[in-house]
């Protein structure tokens, strides 16, 4: 029993192609299916969204990092879109995999490191030692910074996993014990599929904002670095 909860985390295949291969060209599918010169509702309710969230990212971004808005908005696009795939029957989600998120994590923030040594070294490396640090303790602090540093993409990935893997988790308990007391106890079954209803869209808000929480984070370790 507690196996198969953890079921709905492993990668199916199908005839040996794994599916998460398909499951991540779902994204650019969509984006690319839409007719771009015909507007309708969904394209300009879609305009509308980009837009505001792409003004909402970049209030904390200097004038010099206006230029990766369209980098940052494709990974939320396509993390929206990963993270909500596992709502859907018969589905799986690909960013419940850590290796696929830490995959994410480190190219990304690793090109956020990149351009500040490139565009500023002194003030990159001046952010592992606070300025008037007293001479004895400079080593622990260059340690600890540099240490804070690396733990950065591990954080990114394990948080987004994390949630992912929780909210899937409560809701495939929630779901047993439905189907558990479907007959037995009729009322309580009704309160409960009352308590799944809630938590799918718990589960569909958390995916939102861990996509939008993550690429957030990730212009914050931009603006620090340009």
């Amino acid at each position: 029993m507690t196996l198969s909860f953890f079921d709905q985390f492993a990668i199916p295949n199908l005839l040996g192609i794994p599916l998460i291969i398909p499951a991540l060209f779902f994204s650019p599918t969509i984006w690319f299916s839409t007719n771009r010169l015909i507007q309708n509702r969904y394209s300009t309710i879609q305009s509308s969204l980009i837009i505001n969230a792409t003004k909402q990212m970049m209030l904390p971004i200097s004038i010099a990092g206006h230029k990766w808005a369209s980098t940052f908005m494709a990974l939320l696009l396509m993390l929206t879109l990963l993270n909500t795939l596992g709502l859907l029957p018969y589905t799986f989600t690909p960013t419940t995999q850590l290796s696929m998120n830490m995959a994410l994590a480190i190219p990304t923030w690793l090109m956020t490191v990149l351009i500040g040594l490139r565009n500023q070294p002194t003030a990159s490396l001046g952010h592992l030692l606070p300025e008037g640090t007293p001479t004895l303790l400079i080593p622990m602090l260059v340690m600890i910074e540099t240490a804070s540093l690396l733990i950065r993409p591990i954080a990114l990935g394990v948080r987004l996993t994390a949630n992912l893997t929780a909210g899937h988790l409560l809701i495939q308990l929630t779901s047993t014990a439905v189907l558990a007391l479907m007959n037995s106890m009729t009322l309580t079954a009704s309160i409960t599929l009352i308590l799944l209803i809630l938590l799918t869209c718990l589960e569909m808000a958390v995916a939102l904002i861990q996509a939008y929480v993550f690429v957030l984070l990730l212009t914050l370790y931009l603006q620090e670095n340009i």
